[in-house]
């Protein structure tokens, strides 16, 4: 099941390009939290504290409980990571507000175990359709990761989402997708016949002067 991280988090006040420029200088990433039948709340967090949960999880939708100063704690998932197209630095995070009562979907890495017996004994390709899926359960539910046993697969099977044994709570929403397959071995091109390959030697002719000789 995945970890409930705490993170700390700062009511943010000003909103505008400035007033991000203000925050990303004081070494924080400004936020977001939306949550059913709420006002959307504008929050800062510290960029290092942020790093350091997400360097620590399997993906970036992660279950987080938001210690927000001069509120009560608010249990969220992270939606969505916005990071700089070159740098990669962290750029803004939206988090989604979630009731630990309340039935959740929420996207998930998907893992193959084992390797299958189509790779293994008859030189087929392990192909992966799906990096991850969308499922839905209680917040206390959420996996980290889905491991998928493959270890069986041979040549020209494939592995469905609804195949798939899920953590008991938690259900998948779509079924009939497919995750991986292992697909036929490629054939190398025949290599060209050596006689085909080796050049035509052309004789240098003689001058008629020394024929007669």
């Amino acid at each position: 099941m995945a970890k409930q991280v705490k993170l700390a988090a700062q009511i943010r006040s000003e909103v505008g390009r400035n007033a991000v420029k203000k925050v990303k200088s004081q070494g924080s990433v400004p936020a977001v939290i939306y949550a059913h039948n709420q006002a959307p709340v504008s929050l800062q967090v510290k960029a290092r504290d942020l790093e350091t949960l997400l360097s620590h999880a399997v993906g970036e939708h992660v279950l987080v409980d938001l210690e927000i100063a001069g509120e009560p704690n608010r249990l969220a998932i992270i939606q969505e990571v916005q990071h700089h197209p070159v740098t990669q630095a962290l750029l803004h995070v939206d988090f989604h507000g979630v009731s630990a009562n309340e039935k959740i979907e929420a996207i998930v890495p998907v893992e193959p175990v084992g390797e299958s017996v189509g790779v293994k004994s008859f030189g087929g390709l392990l192909e992966q359709l799906v990096r991850e899926i969308t499922i839905k359960c209680l917040p206390q539910d959420l996996p980290e990761i889905v491991k998928v046993d493959v270890s069986a697969l041979k040549i020209g099977d494939s592995v469905h989402i609804k195949d798939v044994v899920l953590p008991e709570g938690v259900v998948c929403v779509d079924s009939d997708v497919t995750i991986f397959m292992v697909a036929e071995p490629t054939v190398a091109a025949e290599a060209p016949a050596a006689a085909a390959a080796a050049p035509e030697v052309i004789k240098e002719k003689k001058p008629a002067a020394e024929e007669k000789k």
